[in-house]
Protein backbone atom coordinates (compact mmCIF):
# COMPACT_ATOMS: atom_id res chain seq x y z
CA UNK A 1 0.00 0.00 0.00
CA UNK A 2 1.73 3.13 -1.30
CA UNK A 3 1.57 6.23 0.99
CA UNK A 4 -0.85 8.30 -0.69
CA UNK A 5 -3.27 5.60 -0.70
CA UNK A 6 -3.48 5.14 3.32
CA UNK A 7 -3.14 8.92 3.93
CA UNK A 8 -6.65 9.26 1.60
CA UNK A 9 -7.92 6.76 3.23
CA UNK A 10 -7.34 7.71 6.52
CA UNK A 11 -8.12 11.48 5.81
CA UNK A 12 -11.92 10.48 4.52
CA UNK A 13 -11.77 8.38 7.60
CA UNK A 14 -11.52 11.20 10.09
CA UNK A 15 -13.41 14.04 7.92
CA UNK A 16 -15.99 10.75 8.05
CA UNK A 17 -16.28 10.99 11.91
CA UNK A 18 -16.02 14.59 12.58
CA UNK A 19 -19.49 16.28 12.45
CA UNK A 20 -20.43 12.71 15.10
CA UNK A 21 -17.69 13.77 17.06
CA UNK A 22 -18.44 16.88 17.50
CA UNK A 23 -22.01 16.21 18.79
CA UNK A 24 -21.19 13.68 20.42
CA UNK A 25 -21.26 13.54 24.22
CA UNK A 26 -17.86 11.62 24.26
CA UNK A 27 -16.39 14.89 23.42
CA UNK A 28 -19.30 17.54 25.17
CA UNK A 29 -18.36 20.85 23.23
CA UNK A 30 -20.71 22.45 24.93
CA UNK A 31 -19.42 21.86 28.36
CA UNK A 32 -15.48 22.62 26.93
CA UNK A 33 -16.58 26.02 25.80
CA UNK A 34 -18.15 26.75 29.12
CA UNK A 35 -13.99 25.96 30.45
CA UNK A 36 -13.87 22.14 30.91
CA UNK A 37 -10.84 21.14 30.27
CA UNK A 38 -10.18 18.05 27.64
CA UNK A 39 -6.53 17.06 29.80
CA UNK A 40 -6.14 13.57 31.83
CA UNK A 41 -4.25 13.76 35.17
CA UNK A 42 -1.88 10.98 33.46
CA UNK A 43 -0.98 13.53 30.65
CA UNK A 44 -1.66 17.01 33.19
CA UNK A 45 1.03 15.14 35.83
CA UNK A 46 3.91 14.82 33.51
CA UNK A 47 3.16 18.35 31.43
CA UNK A 48 3.53 19.92 34.78
CA UNK A 49 3.41 23.53 34.76
CA UNK A 50 3.24 24.84 30.30
CA UNK A 51 2.99 28.09 31.35
CA UNK A 52 4.88 30.29 28.59
CA UNK A 53 6.45 27.12 27.09
CA UNK A 54 6.15 26.72 23.72
CA UNK A 55 4.10 23.10 22.28
CA UNK A 56 4.03 21.38 19.47
CA UNK A 57 0.79 18.92 19.07
CA UNK A 58 0.83 16.06 16.89
CA UNK A 59 -2.54 14.49 15.49
CA UNK A 60 -4.99 16.89 17.64
CA UNK A 61 -8.09 15.47 15.89
CA UNK A 62 -9.94 18.91 16.40
CA UNK A 63 -8.05 20.82 18.94
CA UNK A 64 -9.57 20.63 21.96
CA UNK A 65 -6.60 19.25 24.09
CA UNK A 66 -4.59 22.07 22.03
CA UNK A 67 -6.68 24.67 23.17
CA UNK A 68 -7.04 22.96 26.68
CA UNK A 69 -3.19 23.25 26.73
CA UNK A 70 -3.23 27.36 25.59
CA UNK A 71 -5.63 27.46 28.08
CA UNK A 72 -2.93 26.73 30.86
CA UNK A 73 -0.70 29.44 29.41
CA UNK A 74 0.91 27.67 26.42
CA UNK A 75 2.19 29.04 23.34
CA UNK A 76 0.58 25.89 21.04
CA UNK A 77 1.44 25.12 17.25
CA UNK A 78 -1.06 21.71 16.37
CA UNK A 79 -1.25 19.47 13.32
CA UNK A 80 -3.59 17.09 11.90
CA UNK A 81 -4.38 15.05 8.79
CA UNK A 82 -8.07 16.02 8.72
CA UNK A 83 -8.80 18.43 6.80
CA UNK A 84 -12.41 19.14 8.29
CA UNK A 85 -10.81 18.70 11.67
CA UNK A 86 -9.01 21.67 11.63
CA UNK A 87 -11.36 24.16 10.35
CA UNK A 88 -13.09 22.87 13.30
CA UNK A 89 -10.57 23.91 15.69
CA UNK A 90 -10.25 27.13 14.31
CA UNK A 91 -13.69 27.68 15.03
CA UNK A 92 -13.06 26.06 18.36
CA UNK A 93 -10.48 28.57 19.13
CA UNK A 94 -11.76 31.27 17.69
CA UNK A 95 -15.31 30.84 19.95
CA UNK A 96 -12.93 30.24 23.04
CA UNK A 97 -11.00 33.20 22.69
CA UNK A 98 -7.61 31.54 22.85
CA UNK A 99 -4.60 31.77 19.94
CA UNK A 100 -3.44 28.34 19.01
CA UNK A 101 -1.49 27.96 15.18
CA UNK A 102 -3.26 24.99 13.68
CA UNK A 103 -1.58 23.26 10.63
CA UNK A 104 -3.24 20.79 8.39
CA UNK A 105 -0.99 18.18 6.79
CA UNK A 106 0.57 14.70 7.16
CA UNK A 107 2.74 14.15 10.01
CA UNK A 108 5.78 13.13 7.89
CA UNK A 109 5.33 16.15 5.87
CA UNK A 110 5.27 18.39 9.04
CA UNK A 111 8.83 20.09 7.98
CA UNK A 112 7.31 21.63 4.87
CA UNK A 113 4.86 23.76 6.80
CA UNK A 114 6.75 24.22 10.09
CA UNK A 115 9.92 25.74 11.37
CA UNK A 116 11.27 26.68 14.54
CA UNK A 117 12.03 24.12 18.12
CA UNK A 118 9.77 24.15 21.04
CA UNK A 119 10.19 23.37 24.25
CA UNK A 120 7.70 20.25 24.68
CA UNK A 121 6.46 17.96 22.04
CA UNK A 122 2.91 16.21 22.79
CA UNK A 123 0.79 13.80 21.45
CA UNK A 124 -1.69 11.56 23.08
CA UNK A 125 -4.45 8.29 22.65
CA UNK A 126 -4.88 6.70 19.31
CA UNK A 127 -2.11 8.70 17.45
CA UNK A 128 0.61 6.40 16.23
CA UNK A 129 -2.13 3.68 15.46
CA UNK A 130 -2.33 5.93 12.11
CA UNK A 131 1.64 5.99 11.29
CA UNK A 132 3.47 3.13 9.34
CA UNK A 133 7.01 3.97 10.41
CA UNK A 134 7.93 5.41 14.00
CA UNK A 135 11.34 5.79 12.60
CA UNK A 136 9.97 8.86 10.77
CA UNK A 137 8.18 9.70 13.92
CA UNK A 138 10.52 9.90 16.07
CA UNK A 139 12.50 11.70 13.32
CA UNK A 140 10.22 14.20 13.53
CA UNK A 141 9.85 14.97 17.05
CA UNK A 142 13.37 14.99 17.66
CA UNK A 143 13.92 17.92 14.91
CA UNK A 144 11.18 19.88 16.47
CA UNK A 145 12.40 19.45 20.32
CA UNK A 146 14.48 22.31 21.30
CA UNK A 147 17.88 21.00 23.76
CA UNK A 148 16.23 19.91 26.88
CA UNK A 149 13.10 19.93 25.20
CA UNK A 150 10.65 16.97 26.44
CA UNK A 151 8.85 14.66 24.80
CA UNK A 152 5.06 13.94 26.25
CA UNK A 153 3.10 10.46 25.02
CA UNK A 154 0.52 9.36 26.35
CA UNK A 155 -1.13 6.20 24.34
CA UNK A 156 -3.48 3.37 24.47
CA UNK A 157 -1.29 0.05 24.76
CA UNK A 158 -0.25 -2.38 22.17
CA UNK A 159 -1.95 -4.84 24.39
CA UNK A 160 -5.01 -3.52 23.96
CA UNK A 161 -5.16 -3.50 20.20
CA UNK A 162 -4.51 -7.39 20.61
CA UNK A 163 -7.74 -7.90 20.92
CA UNK A 164 -10.89 -8.40 18.73
CA UNK A 165 -13.47 -5.60 19.69
CA UNK A 166 -15.35 -7.13 22.44
CA UNK A 167 -11.94 -8.22 24.10
CA UNK A 168 -13.09 -11.91 23.76
CA UNK A 169 -10.10 -13.34 21.74
CA UNK A 170 -6.97 -12.39 21.00
CA UNK A 171 -7.13 -11.38 17.32
CA UNK A 172 -3.75 -9.21 16.52
CA UNK A 173 -0.20 -9.62 16.34
CA UNK A 174 1.14 -7.27 19.61
CA UNK A 175 4.27 -6.94 16.43
CA UNK A 176 3.76 -4.45 13.24
CA UNK A 177 2.94 -7.11 10.99
CA UNK A 178 1.49 -4.82 8.36
CA UNK A 179 -1.27 -2.78 7.61
CA UNK A 180 -4.94 -3.50 9.73
CA UNK A 181 -7.38 -2.43 7.20
CA UNK A 182 -11.40 -2.44 8.23
CA UNK A 183 -14.52 -0.62 7.68
CA UNK A 184 -16.25 0.49 10.89
CA UNK A 185 -19.82 1.09 11.54
CA UNK A 186 -20.36 4.00 13.78
CA UNK A 187 -17.45 5.29 15.64
CA UNK A 188 -15.51 4.97 19.12
CA UNK A 189 -17.74 8.55 20.14
CA UNK A 190 -20.76 7.30 19.06
CA UNK A 191 -21.61 3.45 18.16
CA UNK A 192 -24.64 3.47 16.96
CA UNK A 193 -23.86 6.83 14.43
CA UNK A 194 -25.31 6.12 10.78
CA UNK A 195 -21.64 6.67 9.19
CA UNK A 196 -19.40 4.33 7.95
CA UNK A 197 -15.30 4.32 7.33
CA UNK A 198 -12.72 2.32 5.93
CA UNK A 199 -9.36 2.70 8.08
CA UNK A 200 -5.69 1.74 7.79
CA UNK A 201 -3.98 1.27 10.85
CA UNK A 202 -0.36 -0.78 12.23
CA UNK A 203 0.24 -2.05 15.68
CA UNK A 204 3.39 -1.33 17.32
CA UNK A 205 5.00 -3.02 20.35
CA UNK A 206 6.54 -0.89 23.73
CA UNK A 207 10.38 -2.07 22.09
CA UNK A 208 8.92 -0.44 18.67
CA UNK A 209 7.95 2.59 20.46
CA UNK A 210 11.39 3.12 22.91
CA UNK A 211 13.76 1.85 20.32
CA UNK A 212 13.11 4.79 18.08
CA UNK A 213 13.24 7.35 20.10
CA UNK A 214 16.04 5.86 22.18
CA UNK A 215 18.01 5.78 18.90
CA UNK A 216 16.94 9.29 18.11
CA UNK A 217 19.20 10.17 21.79
CA UNK A 218 16.38 10.63 23.51
CA UNK A 219 16.18 9.72 26.92
CA UNK A 220 13.67 8.49 28.35
CA UNK A 221 12.93 10.03 31.84
CA UNK A 222 9.45 8.70 33.04
CA UNK A 223 7.31 5.38 31.77
CA UNK A 224 4.56 4.62 33.24
CA UNK A 225 1.59 1.70 32.39
CA UNK A 226 -2.01 2.04 33.80
CA UNK A 227 -4.27 -0.91 34.06
CA UNK A 228 -7.31 1.78 33.33
CA UNK A 229 -8.80 4.01 30.15
CA UNK A 230 -9.64 7.88 31.20
CA UNK A 231 -12.02 7.51 27.93
CA UNK A 232 -15.17 4.97 27.59
CA UNK A 233 -14.41 4.35 24.22
CA UNK A 234 -13.93 0.84 24.31
CA UNK A 235 -16.68 -2.00 24.24
CA UNK A 236 -17.32 -3.99 27.24
CA UNK A 237 -16.07 -1.37 29.56
CA UNK A 238 -17.25 -0.26 33.04
CA UNK A 239 -16.19 3.20 34.93
CA UNK A 240 -14.69 1.32 38.01
CA UNK A 241 -14.15 4.74 39.69
CA UNK A 242 -14.81 8.58 37.84
CA UNK A 243 -13.27 8.95 34.80
CA UNK A 244 -11.63 5.11 35.23
CA UNK A 245 -12.69 2.24 32.54
CA UNK A 246 -11.66 -1.05 32.97
CA UNK A 247 -13.31 -4.03 30.53
CA UNK A 248 -15.42 -5.67 32.60
CA UNK A 249 -14.71 -9.63 32.39
CA UNK A 250 -10.98 -8.38 32.34
CA UNK A 251 -10.74 -5.94 34.85
CA UNK A 252 -7.33 -4.70 35.93
CA UNK A 253 -5.60 -7.79 34.41
CA UNK A 254 -4.60 -6.07 31.19
CA UNK A 255 -2.94 -2.51 30.77
CA UNK A 256 -4.71 -0.35 29.10
CA UNK A 257 -2.44 3.02 28.79
CA UNK A 258 1.05 3.70 29.05
CA UNK A 259 2.89 6.99 29.18
CA UNK A 260 6.24 8.15 29.07
CA UNK A 261 8.01 11.66 29.38
CA UNK A 262 12.12 11.81 27.23
CA UNK A 263 14.37 14.74 27.38
CA UNK A 264 16.59 15.53 24.68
Amino acid sequence: MNDLNYLEINRASWNNRLETHVESSFYDVPAFLAGRSSLNTIELDLLGDVRGKRILHLQCHFGQDSISLARLGAIVTAVDLSDKAIEKAKDLATKTGVDVRFICCDLYSLPEHLTGGFDIVFTSYGTIGWLPDLTKWAKIIDQFLIRQGEFIFVEFHPVVWMFDDDFRTVQYNYFKDGPIIETEDGTYAKRDADIRQKSVTWNHSLSEVLGSLLVQGLRIQQFKEFDYSPYNCFRNAIEIAPDKFQISHLNNRIPMVYALRATK
